[in-house]
């Protein structure tokens, strides 16, 4: 059945590939970013555009939307630890006037894109949704502390609720995918190394405790994560908070990305090894048997080869 959503953050990367997959399940969409970080462009032809932000939705939020999916926040690792006021007044405070507006609205159903920051250092590899939360940076910390409200808010009040925590996302669907400014994601780094536009991709250290040395994560295709979304919103309950990882279970390395890089590019990738940053762990490999069981979510492009394939195409589209 076919519904009324607000995406929040719907200019952004992941926000504008679900609001794409929205509109091709049927659904009525209404994109809300401030486009400090978002693009225009990306936001899906078939949808309603709103330039504004979430602090002010109670002006655009009424009873017939029957949900909202929330990508509106900063998201820089590095950035949130130098300016951490930043992350505090947006992503929490802007996330408290965005709750305040459903409430008054009478809009019960509420997706939130959350991230594997909270967890911080794992404890157990692969990490499910019962290991501590101990973020390392208030951009993990502001995320954790939206997942708090949320779970007051649907005791309190109803609301019906499911966080996403992703790990790794990439890849690209069609038209949409990553370019962020400035960029800090690996894939898209290696592949302006073969695009000529970096000289060399740098390693942040090379003797961590895995199979070469250099740290591991998990990458899910940002397509697959839209279908989560989708399954998110029926997945909803009222008064219930659920809370789902989202990866692949499987890890790969610093080194296996930019070797499936050259591979894919067939472009020489010159690296150099740099010291290890802070806060780095070795491996974040989730676990996402809550999301398969609760929400019936099975990753379909799980290979490195074809999320690093539809990567190097969006770019190269970009370029021309």
């Amino acid at each position: 059945m076919s519904g009324k959503y607000l995406v929040t953050g719907g200019a952004g990367y992941v926000g504008s590939v679900v609001a794409q997959h929205l509109v091709e399940a049927g659904h009525e969409v209404v994109v809300l970013d401030n486009l400090s970080t978002g693009f225009r462009e990306a936001v899906p032809a078939d949808a309603s555009f709103i330039e504004g932000d979430i602090r002010d939705a109670a002006k655009w939020l009424d009873p017939s939307f029957d949900g909202v999916l929330h990508f509106a926040a900063f998201s820089q690792v590095g950035e949130s630890v130098v300016k951490p006021e930043k992350y505090w007044d947006n992503n929490v405070g802007g996330t408290m006037a965005l709750l305040g507006a459903m409430r008054e609205a009478g809009v019960r159903r509420l997706v939130f894109s959350s991230t594997a920051a909270t967890y911080g250092e794992p404890e157990q590899v692969p990490i499910p949704e019962s290991a501590p939360t101990r973020p390392t940076s208030p951009y993990g910390a502001s995320k954790l502390a939206v997942d708090h409200m949320i779970t007051g808010e649907a005791a309190a009040h109803g609301l019906g609720a499911v966080s996403l925590r992703y790990f790794n996302v990439a890849g690209a669907y069609g038209r949409y995918g990553e370019r962020h400014d400035p960029e800090s994601h690996l894939i898209p780094l290696v592949l302006q190394v073969a695009q000529g536009r970096r000289d060399a991709i740098s390693v942040y250290g090379d003797d961590y405790p895995t199979p070469d040395g250099t740290c591991v994560r998990d990458y899910i295709h940002v397509a697959d994560l839209a279908d989560a979304h989708l399954l998110a919103l029926r997945a909803a309950a009222p008064g219930e908070h659920l809370i789902c990882n989202l990866g692949n279970g499987n890890g790969f390395s610093v080194r296996e990305v930019v070797e499936t890089v050259r591979r894919v590019t067939g472009h020489p990738i010159p690296e150099v090894v740099a010291p290890r940053r802070g806060g780095d762990p070795a491996v974040l490999v989730a676990s996402a048997d809550t999301a398969r069981e609760k929400l019936g979510w099975n990753p379909s492009r799980a290979d490195l080869t074809g999320i690093v394939a539809d990567a190097w195409e969006f770019a190269q589209q970009r370029a021309k």
